[in-house]
């Protein structure tokens, strides 16, 4: 069967070729890969900035954001030869730390997790896959155009689940939302929040395209200023950053309601730096009960929880986040520039 590989740590290794068709051991599900989300992490991984392959191999089969179609089932698996499945990401260390042991391997503290086409296992860029059925989660077959999606809402959840945890140590009802960032992240983030009914804002830099037309077709706000700019009108009561843009990130640490939350999840890159007031920045957070806190990574309650968002969110408005779709044979053009593009999925 056909693949997805890169050599980590070797940039410009990608190639789609020839691989192993997968034999499924016990207690794991046959399935035939559908399609293959691509995002920021793939880039960086074709980009040889890191990534790890299996114990004893060079390459290293790409892709984390998965759906496929069950091909064969064990018995007493709870899955079915035809159903609609995503793989989880992230495995516990085999060691666990106290979080993996309680299921929360998505706060690994001592970093012996692995990851499905990130460290050190296979991923889902294959026409075929196995999967543990411990690690598959079934989506509705309605999502069957836009369940690769299920991955990033994931992270999403997750961010969501611990604002909420957050949140809870007092008093807590948001009222107005601000997303940094217009990418999946930032667009899944502002669904779920007009979703449970929060005046939802979407910062960006781009002023025309797909973007301001999917965050008004949700009925959010649209900006294309500052942070500042936008809370001149309303400070947010919970900000979720998706840029990693150091600047962004201030300007959101600084500009939030009292009691504010302000939940990181973009990936910022190095060599960029920003004067900061660190006295100022802490006067504030302390002064206001402030929280700024980062996320990555979802367990097994976040993918239920974002099965659940997809299934309720309009299909629709998910195809239209999918901008471009690409043949495997012609996956090598996810890794060059697309223009005004939102999410790029390969097609298995």
């Amino acid at each position: 069967m056909r693949a997805l590989t890169v050599v980590p740590s070797q940039a410009g290794s990608v190639r789609i070729g020839e691989v192993e068709d997968p034999v499924p051991g016990a207690g794991e599900l046959l399935v035939d890969g559908i399609a293959l989300g691509i995002c920021g992490t793939d880039h960086e991984i074709a980009d040889g900035e890191y990534g790890e392959a299996p114990p004893g191999q060079e390459r290293l089969v790409l892709g984390h954001e998965s759906l496929g179609r069950v091909r064969e089932a064990p018995d007493g698996s709870g899955f079915s030869a035809g159903d609609l499945v995503v793989g989880v990401v992230r495995r516990p260390d085999p060691v666990p730390c106290g979080a993996c042991a309680h299921g929360e391997f998505d706060m690994c503290r001592n970093g012996g997790f692995t990851e499905r086409g990130i460290k050190r296992i296979h991923g889902y860029g294959s026409q075929r896959w196995t999967v543990e059925a411990d690690y598959a989660v079934r989506l509705d077959p309605s999502l069957e155009r836009v369940g690769v999606l299920m991955e990033p809402t994931t992270v999403v959840a997750k961010a969501w689940d611990q604002i909420d945890r957050i949140g809870g140590r007092a008093w807590f009802e948001p009222r107005r939302l601000l997303v940094t960032g217009a990418g999946p992240i930032g667009l899944l983030a502002a669904m779920i929040g007009v979703q449970r009914g929060l005046d939802v804002h979407v910062l960006d830099r781009v002023e025309h395209g797909v973007k301001p037309e999917l965050v008004a077709a949700l009925g959010a706000t649209y900006h294309t200023g500052g942070v500042a700019e936008v809370a001149a009108t309303g400070e947010p009561d919970v900000v979720i950053e998706a840029t990693g843009a150091s600047s962004v990130i201030l300007d959101a640490t600084a500009h939030n309601a009292a009691y504010g939350i302000v939940c990181l999840t973009g990936i910022s890159s190095g060599g960029h730096t920003v004067d900061v007031d660190a006295g100022a920045l802490n006067r504030q957070l302390v002064l206001e009960n402030d929280v700024l806190f980062g996320s990555v990574n979802a367990n097994l309650r976040h993918y239920e929880m974002a099965a659940r968002a997809l299934a309720g969110a309009d299909h629709s408005w998910l195809e239209r986040m999918i901008t471009r779709r690409l043949p495997l044979e012609r996956a090598h053009e996810a890794f060059e520039p697309g223009g005004d593009q939102v999410k790029t999925v390969i097609e298995l």
